[in-house]
Formats: structure tokens, sequence, C-alpha cells
């Protein structure tokens, strides 16, 4: 009978060699990665810097005089948008989730619409603004207005919140709903006290990267006629808006090496937007974790 020490052989040193060697291939890969970033972050910064300042941040945009354009109605107008998605998808794509993950029975209707949700949230975003067209502006008789680009963008980032929120409650243990039930807690102080309290980390950072997503994406904002200049703020729901993706793409699209200056400038504040919603996300999880030690 052949022995079972002659059939195997371990090769240690070969497999440590191989799993050496895919760990300074994925430190590469990272480093190349990081490098690229650091690279376009830093011809972005040399580029806009000059252009930041105050004055830039409270002028309207101008095709006529670029040392005096700014990004006035498109900051506001972006800002506008966030508004409107946040109260919109927020809501009901954490209710949404809810429903799905502490509701809803485990039927093939059910399926039928998780499955249809993350096909959702792969769609490209111009099917987006091409369904927002249809719905909310030529249906729904919105027009090109900032309730209909935030309703569109609400569409958009719907799909990713609903997503995110299932996987936060389904990450809590089910040990702390069992506890709650024996404690003589209903289904609804359940979820309220005990599910949503321990998810919320998960789903705060769900909700800031969806609502980062819908921040950088023209291409829904162009479907729907968002303008490429304004010289106004957006005073109600039913005003003409513009956002900084537009600005900047306007800006990239002229001939003049001013205007490329000026795109470069508002990429760095759309960038330091991001970056502040981001660390308004990573505190909150920070917080709700320190919380809960306690």
């Amino acid at each position: 009978m052949t022995d079972a020490a002659t059939l195997f052989q371990p090769r240690l040193g070969r497999r440590r060699a191989i799993g050496r060697l895919f760990s300074a291939l994925c430190l590469v890969m990272t480093i190349s990665g990081v490098g690229i970033l650091a690279v376009l972050l830093g011809r972005v910064v040399a580029d806009g810097w000059s252009c930041v300042s105050m004055k830039f941040l409270t002028s309207y945009p101008s095709i006529m005089s670029p040392e005096n354009a700014g990004i006035k109605s498109s900051l506001w107008g972006t800002i506008w948008l966030i508004a409107i998605t946040a109260a919109v998808a927020v809501p009901l794509g954490v209710g949404a989730a809810i429903y799905l993950e502490e509701y809803a029975r485990k039927t093939r209707f059910t399926r039928f619409i998780q499955l249809n949700i993350t096909n959702l949230a792969g769609v490209p975003s111009i099917v987006y603004g091409i369904l927002g067209l249809a719905i909310f502006i030529r249906s729904m008789a919105l027009g090109r207005s900032v309730l209909a680009g935030g309703l569109t963008m609400a569409l958009l980032v719907l799909p990713v919140i609903i997503i995110a929120a299932q996987e936060a409650l389904a990450a809590v243990p089910s040990s702390l709903r069992q506890a709650a039930y024996a404690l003589g807690a209903t289904r609804w102080q359940m979820v309220w006290h005990h599910v949503l309290p321990a998810a919320l980390p998960g789903i705060a950072t769900g909700v800031i990267l969806a609502l980062s997503r819908a921040i950088g994406e023209a291409a829904p904002l162009v479907m729907i006629g968002a303008q490429a200049y304004i010289a106004f703020v957006p005073r109600g729901l039913g005003d003409a808006f513009t956002a900084l993706p537009i600005q900047i793409f306007n800006w990239c699209d002229q001939p003049q090496a001013e205007f490329h200056r000026l795109a470069a400038g508002a990429i760095i504040v759309l960038l330091t937007i991001l970056l502040c919603i981001n660390g308004v996300a990573i505190a909150i999880r920070g917080w709700q974790q320190r919380k809960a030690t306690w």
C-alpha cells in the first residue's frame, strides 16, 4: 500500500515563494493605481489652484471675461441637487431596505424585486437621464427645473442606497433580534431601537457614497437639459439650474487655456466637497461605533 506521505508533497518553499510573488504583484498594482491618481490630482491642482479664491466661489460664470468668471451658480445648483436627491432617495431607499430585509417574506416575487434592484444599480447613468426626461419633464411637466434634476438623480442613486442599507441590516447579528424579542419588543421596536442603530454606520457609508456618485454625474443632467450657462442662483424648485460637472464640461470644451484653468479650479472645489462628505460619513461611522462600544 502506498504511503500517504509520498503522495502529498507540501513544497513549502515553492508555496511561500508564490505567496510572496503574489503579494509583491498586488503591492505594485496598488502603488501604480495610487501613483497615477496622484499624478492626475497633482496636475489638476497645479493648473487650477491659482483660480480658487473667494471671488471664484462668489462670481457667476462668464464667457467673455474668464478672469472674472466663477462657479457661484453651478455651486449652488449642485447644493440644490444634492439636497433634493438626499431628501427623496434616502428615506425611500432605507425604508425599502428595511421592508425587504426585515418584513418581506422570501418569496418568488421578492426575489424578483431584489434581482431588479441589483440590475438597476449597474445601469448606465445616461439611461436614468432618459428616464427622467420622459417621466419628470414630459409626463409630469416639471420642466427643466432643479426639481426634475434632483428627482432624476434620486432615481440614479436609489438602487445603490437600497443595496447598501440591506447589506448593513443583514450584517446585524440575529442574536440581537432574538434578544429584543425575548424582552417583549415588537418587530417595529426591535428594528427601530436595536437593528437600525447597529446598522447605521453601514447605512451612512452607503448613502454618502451614493450621494458622492450623484455629485459627479453629468450625463443625466445633460439629458434633462441642465443649462451650461446661468447667471443666477436657483431660488425655488421650479427654477432652471446648472451644476459643477456641467460647468466643468463646458469650460473644458472651450479652446482657450484660461477656461481650462477655470475647469481645474472647479474640479478642486468638487473634490473638496466630495472629501468633506466622505469625512462626514467617516465621522458618523466612528461616532456610532464608539457609542455601541459604550
